[in-house]
């Protein structure tokens, strides 16, 4: 078994799937992730605080998944995944973490499971 954790992280402002190696050094799917949706809010500037609540739940959520990681490639359609970077980044235990990103849209998982076997393994 290798030392190395890998993960690769497909994601959008709603859903993430995470890819991952397990015992056997195979990609797997280690899980799906939905994120909560913003109710409408007659502020402005208290459904942008909501947003900001939500986004950062759904990157802890996501994080609960890649722990002990050695290098996460997070990929996606816009710029959720630089954003979830950043997150991982200002978060002491990812910290130290290589990370890379690119774009990518969505994909079925077993192309997901290639397209990060291409870029993680």
């Amino acid at each position: 078994m290798s030392e190395n954790k890998k993960f690769g992280v497909w994601m959008d402002t709603i859903n993430a799937t995470i890819v991952g190696n397990n015992d056997a050094d195979e990609l797997v799917i280690i899980a799906h992730i939905k994120s909560e949706k913003v109710t409408h809010n007659s502020s402005e500037k208290n459904e942008h605080n909501d947003e900001r609540t939500l986004q950062t739940k759904y990157f802890k959520e996501i994080a609960k998944h890649i722990q002990n990681a050695t290098h996460i490639h997070a990929t996606g359609t816009g710029q959720v995944q630089e954003q979830f970077i950043k997150y991982l980044a200002e978060t002491p235990q990812f910290k130290n973490v290589q990370t890379t990103d690119s774009t990518a849209n969505k994909m079925s998982d077993e192309s997901l499971l290639k397209f990060f076997g291409d870029k993680i393994k």
